[in-house]
């Protein structure tokens, strides 16, 4: 579990029962009233590397803009597809992270008045009348790795469970499932599990549970009836990548029933160009960022050819395992806020 250098607490939140379960899991932390989560995560002069060592948790209460459409060419959905954050950074320290360019602080925020977001997606679903609808956790943040504090899925696996039109995905890089597995598996919410290479994950997926943990726990959601997802986003280039993505295929693919995947998806190291200039400020050393690179309408990626190059053998491998009717690439445009 995280260790926290402080709890920043909005007054408006302090009474939230959540709240409450949260100042008795930290009894040794400072706890720091303030009135509104942006004085202390949008303030000026932060240095997130240093508070990426060990950063505060700010509970607070969110006003408006609870869900949003998904960015085009996001997830799986067509139509009708959204998504929400319940908490913005990651408790994670992934190099290529688009959060670390967009957020000022490496402070974790948790937005605690849950029925609130529960309100506003109940409304996007009556909107959508008898049509799906896709929802998102885990754009701003890891949707399960903050569970031990955050009870997320432990208060929306029920709420989904009444609306069957509605699929949540819970995206992450964690091993803590222990919610899932307690409760029912409901065929509308997708685990969604994110890996990488064994280079990608040793030299830039600091913190992250071991491969070991991550499949250990995707088999173990398999078995009890959980739709399982595989997410190899973003695809990092890297010596000998083709020999890498092969082994890390085969290894996933030999140890889960891939008729019961919901679905797997690729997508890009892509980010908006101002992020990776604030990101290249905070590690200007790191290699990652030293590779060559296009910006094309804001957005700095690998070159087209380098891509092609990559998705297409990276597909190749792939549909040696799964097939094609599961598989999508995501070509999101730009992460927004």
């Amino acid at each position: 579990m995280p260790s926290f250098s402080a709890l920043y607490i909005e007054d408006q939140c302090r009474d939230f029962p959540l709240v409450e379960t949260i100042i008795k899991q930290c009894p040794d932390v400072p706890q720091i009233a303030c009135e509104r989560y942006g004085e202390v995560f949008n303030r000026n002069a932060q240095n997130f590397r240093l508070q990426k060592r060990r950063p505060g948790l700010i509970l607070a209460k969110k006003h408006h803009r609870f869900v949003l459409p998904a960015p085009p060419g996001y997830g799986f959905g067509d139509e009708n597809s959204y998504y929400f954050s319940h908490l913005l950074n990651c408790p994670y320290d992934c190099r290529y992270c688009f959060l670390q360019g967009m957020y000022r602080s490496a402070h974790h925020v948790l937005f605690v008045n849950y029925e609130d977001f529960k309100q506003e997606i109940s409304q996007v679903i009556q909107n959508c009348g008898e049509r799906p609808s896709y929802f998102y956790s885990g754009y701003d943040c890891d949707s399960l790795a903050f569970e031990s504090y955050s009870r997320f899925a432990e208060h929306f696996l029920p709420f989904f469970k009444d609306y069957p039109l509605a699929t949540l995905e819970l995206r992450t890089k964690s091993a803590q499932i222990q919610s899932l597995l307690r409760h029912e598996a409901l065929p509308n919410v997708v685990v969604a599990m994110s890996f990488s290479t064994a280079p990608i994950y040793e030299k830039l997926e600091h913190r992250v549970p071991s491969f070991a943990k991550r499949i250990a726990a995707a088999q173990k959601l398999q078995q009890a009836g959980w739709p399982l997802a595989l997410r190899f986003e973003p695809l990092i280039a890297h010596e000998n990548s083709e020999q890498y993505y092969h082994a890390l295929f085969g290894q996933l693919f030999d140890g889960l029933d891939v008729n019961q995947l919901h679905s797997v998806s690729t997508g890009f190291f892509r980010i908006p160009q101002t992020f990776f200039k604030n990101i290249l400020k905070i590690y200007p050393d790191e290699a990652l960022f030293a590779e060559r690179y296009e910006t094309q309408n804001g957005l700095t990626s690998y070159p087209s050819a380098l891509e092609e190059q990559m998705i297409a053998t990276c597909e190749k491998a792939l549909f040696e395992y799964i097939p094609k009717q599961i598989y999508y690439h995501c070509r999101i445009e730009a992460p927004t806020s």
